[in-house]
């Protein structure tokens, strides 16, 4: 057998000296192919031979990458320790809530707390709290803020606090971006360096996120992918991220994009073809001749989208256009190590290096694509432009369960008066928002947008009173070259003025719509539509009025702003009119490419970016805030904001209660996304959250967003499951957070339920479909489960994040055998369900029996796969979830200055 000797070697650069670990040095150690791997694999391999220290990262790791052509196939698991770790606060604040509550119970238990410190630098950035209450004037940006800051300012303290007591830990204050953009802009280097034994070590700049979007980072050849919070808090920990080996699905590229078509449609085109392909818990990587023509922005769009096609990564191998990039956006000391670095190491793609070879390999060819948004519900449900309208009109009619409505054909004829002049439809819009990380930071499609903006200014056209229009940038270079070329008057004049900079919309952030409006949705349940530039449009989300919500490129979403409504085909019909009552076609304000590159070029330049980002934590309300001081967080009971996390005392998460009879608290069907599950957008008054805020004395117009009260257990198992879009079978047709306690018969909302189980002392499983869990990397999807009392999570498949959070959190995933779910044997969720065998001996994807004792006495078994997919999985789970395990590990070696793995 071969073995890995000495790999180190040094390279020079402008007159300095750099080791690195060679990765061409494991041929001349008897291991080959390597030249042929795909390039994210090279890249995994390139973080395992640098940190391989024979207990993290052990010789057979390296060996199991270095086979990858054989080992994808195979249940082994490879460990990945990132450089860094990025936060963004809705999923950040949580997490360092989780790290300040350990080190209160390692205090307890009389261990070293001084352990519990960020291992790897750690960046939090602030751009999920702003609130789009005010948009469409001047005053925007400044009342959004205004309102961020009195909203939050608990939370913010506690942020504060966190950036004095732990090391390595990094914030960007509000209003400075979206976290993915200021990651591309700003953060991303290519490659990091470190001063270790008097030498200057260079290595692959790579990252795990708590946002699912991190895999945008992809475009620049950087390994990283997002993760639920629990396993970030173990990386910052320095605890390795296992998966299993990827298979890696080649995505050829050939041709060019059309005239017309933007990098918004080709990312819902490739969004569409790869989640029909199936390509979930796998690495997608792109290859072909048209790489040479993909703009890094363009590039970007595309891998944002890669959770949306359920890929680990969206992966675009680093070649001069990546490096150009860097140099263009003020980092050109950056961009001339990591382009020296990438060759050495046989990373940097060229235009005549041979294509690696993949698991498989699909071909798209760029030509095919046309104009397209995504919706009504799911982002991978793609329409092309000319059939949005019969598209909408059919999903009227269709079954709930194919993504439609169920409604009769008269609900088209549906129209209610908002005033003597204006009446909305079905299908009216009253929603238009360009809005985040997806297509924000890409130049072309904003200033796309900007044009079409123009010249309907020109003609005279208004966008209708009714359709409240947002524009948040992804960050403040966007608002400067839109100023800068004189487009973003243009906008104005359309009521697109800055909002606010973050997430907003696309994380349901929308505020509230006109009063007419919403009274006139809620009291005729009236099926309105928004369009927005996102990628994110499950149920529930984007507001819960708004039923019917689609993604677009920039520019469309003004167009469809100016139409006011999506019941109209803008292939063929007309916007609206100009100020001399003629017809305006699509065709009539689309800009032509060469106009977007003319502008695009002459106001992008690496000053501007410099400029954008020198001051970027000079914020005087962010330095204004006061927090308290020192390495143990004082915990406040009446907090409603920031409460001590119970994750490390019982909570509920013993494994042996697995074994217990189990009733089901839900019955749900396919797609249940993290938008279900997890407490999102508004809190409402009536809702056991608001009840509970009630209680605390919050007044109702204090209670903010779930999302900014992550820090709150209390409030978020309140929240959990509780979208009043979800359909729970088990609830007899009640729309929202609502079950049936079995022992009675009652309706009542999940958590009541929840609750009076626990009285019993009753272990409840949730029974689910197919993708369980699609949607974005939220950590209390699974904490929400784990705290009402959950033990086992039975579907017919789940989407990657989610089940590795389930895991995390001590809840036991379950899958029904291929083909096979809950109709196939019949189950109503009224039975009671009772697992078999032992789980201490249980290994990684084995069946187990479940026995199954129905309510007319019959009892039958069935088997499933155990979705613990490694044995590290396996020793998280018999440990109650990862963040137990990880402290029994700090315990055991607090009087050392090395931590062991946890496991």
């Amino acid at each position: 057998m071969t073995s890995i000797k000495n790999v180190e070697a040094t390279f020079e650069l402008e007159g300095k000296t750099y080791a690195y670990a060679c990765l061409g040095k494991l041929a001349e150690c008897g291991f080959d192919g390597i030249d042929r791997l795909p390039y994210s694999i090279k890249a995994l391999l390139e973080s395992a031979i640098r940190q391989k220290d024979g207990t993290l990262v052990t010789e057979e790791h390296i060996r199991i990458m270095t086979d990858w052509k054989d080992s994808q196939f195979t249940d082994k698991e490879i460990p990945f320790i990132p450089a860094r770790v990025i936060l963004q606060d809705f999923t950040g604040v949580p997490a360092i809530v989780d790290l300040a509550a350990m080190r209160s119970a390692v205090e307890a238990e009389g261990g070293d707390i001084s352990a519990i410190n960020p291992r790897i630098p750690v960046d939090l950035v602030v751009d999920h709290s702003v609130i789009m209450d005010v948009t469409g004037s001047k005053d925007s940006f400044r009342e959004n803020l205004r309102g961020e800051y009195e909203r939050n300012e608990e939370r913010y303290r506690f942020v504060k606090w966190a950036q004095q007591a732990f090391d390595r830990f990094n914030v960007i204050p509000p209003a400075s971006g979206i976290v993915h953009q200021v990651n591309m802009e700003y953060l991303a280097t290519g490659v990091r360096m470190e001063e270790k034994e008097g030498r200057t070590h260079v290595f692959l700049d790579t990252l795990v996120g708590t946002d699912s979007h991190t895999t945008m980072i992809n475009s620049l050849g950087i390994v990283g992918w997002g993760v639920g919070g629990i396993e970030a808090e173990a990386a910052m920990l320095g605890q390795p991220i296992h998966l299993n080996v990827p298979q890696v699905v080649g995505v050829r590229l050939v041709g060019a994009l059309r005239e017309g078509v933007t990098a918004t449609d080709c990312a819902l085109t490739v969004t569409n073809l790869l989640r029909k392909h199936q390509v979930i818990g796998k690495i997608v990587e792109f290859t072909g001749p048209a790489l040479d023509g993909i703009q890094l922005a363009d590039r970007a769009t595309i891998a944002n989208m890669a959770p949306e096609y359920g890929a680990t990564m969206a992966y675009f191998p680093a070649d001069a256009i990546t490096f150009d990039y860097l140099r263009s956006t003020g980092r050109s000391a950056d961009a001339a190590l990591a382009e020296a670095y990438y060759g050495l190491q046989g990373l940097l793609r060229t235009s005549d290096s041979p294509e690696p070879e993949f698991t498989e390999v699909l071909e798209l060819d760029l030509s095919s694509i046309r104009p397209s948004l995504a919706g009504p519900k799911r982002p991978q449900d793609l329409v092309e432009l000319g059939s949005l309208k019969k598209g909408f009109e059919e999903a009227i009619g269709l079954p709930v369960e194919s993504y439609g409505y169920g409604l009769p054909e008269s609900e088209l004829l549906k129209t209610v008066p908002l005033d003597e002049n204006v009446e909305l439809k079905t299908g009216s819009l009253v929603l238009a928002a360009i809005t985040s990380c997806t297509n924000t930071s890409n130049p072309s499609v904003m200033v796309a947008a900007g044009l079409v903006a123009k010249r309907a200014v020109e003609l005279g056209m208004k966008v209708p009173d009714f359709v409240k229009t947002s524009l948040t940038p992804g960050s403040t270079v966007v608002t400067e070259y839109l100023r800068r070329s004189g487009l973003l008057g243009q906008l104005e004049a359309l009521g697109f003025f800055v909002d606010g900079y973050g997430c907003a919309v696309c994380c349901g952030n929308t505020g509230p719509l006109d009063p007419a409006v919403e009274n006139a949705v809620k009291d005729h349940d009236l099926i309105v539509s928004s369009v927005l530039s996102g990628n994110r449009n499950f149920e529930g989300r984007v507001h819960p009025l708004i039923k019917a919500n689609y993604l677009a490129s920039p520019p469309l979403v003004i167009a469809f702003a100016l139409a006011g409504s999506v019941r109209v085909d803008l292939t063929s019909e007309p916007i609206g009119k100009d100020s001399a009552g003629n017809a305006v076609y699509l065709k009539d304000l689309w800009p032509s490419s060469a106009e977007i590159e003319e502008i695009v070029s002459s106001v992008l330049n690496e000053g501007l970016f410099t400029e954008q980002y020198r001051d970027i934590h000079e914020h005087e309300a962010w330095n204004a805030i006061s927090s308290t001081t020192g390495r143990l967080f004082e915990w406040d009971e009446a907090s409603s904001y920031i409460r001590e996390s119970p994750f490390f005392g019982t909570a509920g998460l013993k494994q042996g209660d697995h074994l217990k009879p189990m009733r089901a608290l839900l019955y749900l069907g396919d797609s249940i996304t993290t938008d279900h599950i997890s407490p999102v957008g508004s809190i409402g008054v009536s809702t056991p959250a608001g009840r509970y805020l009630k209680e605390q004395g919050v007044a109702p117009r204090d209670f903010n967003s779930y999302g900014s009260r992550r820090g709150n257990h209390h409030v978020m198992v309140r929240g959990t499951f509780a979208n009043v879009r979800l359909r729970n079978r088990l609830a007899e047709g009640k729309e929202g957070g609502f079950t049936k306690f079995l022992p009675t018969g009652d309706i009542m909302p999940i958590y009541d339920a929840a609750i009076e189980y626990g009285k019993l002392n009753t272990a409840l499983l949730v029974i689910a479909g197919k993708e369980y869990g699609t949607g974005s990397s939220r950590d209390w999807a699974a904490k929400g489960t784990a705290l009402l009392g959950v033990k086992v999570v039975l579907a017919e498949s789940f989407e990657r994040i989610h089940r590795s959070n389930l895991v995390g959190m001590g809840v036991l995933p379950l899958q029904f055998l291929n083909g096979q779910g809950a109709g196939h044997f019949g189950l109503t969720g009224r039975e009671e369900y009772r697992l078999t065998g032992d789980p201490s001996s249980w290994k990684p994807g084995q069946l187990i029996d479940i026995t199954i004792f129905g309510e007319d006495g019959k009892k039958f078994t069935i088997q499933a796969i155990v979705r613990l997919d490694s044995e590290v999985e396996l020793h998280y789970f018999r440990n109650g979830g990862i963040l137990p395990a990880v402290m029994k590990s700090f315990l055991e070696m607090s009087s050392t200055s090395e931590v062991r793995p946890a496991r």
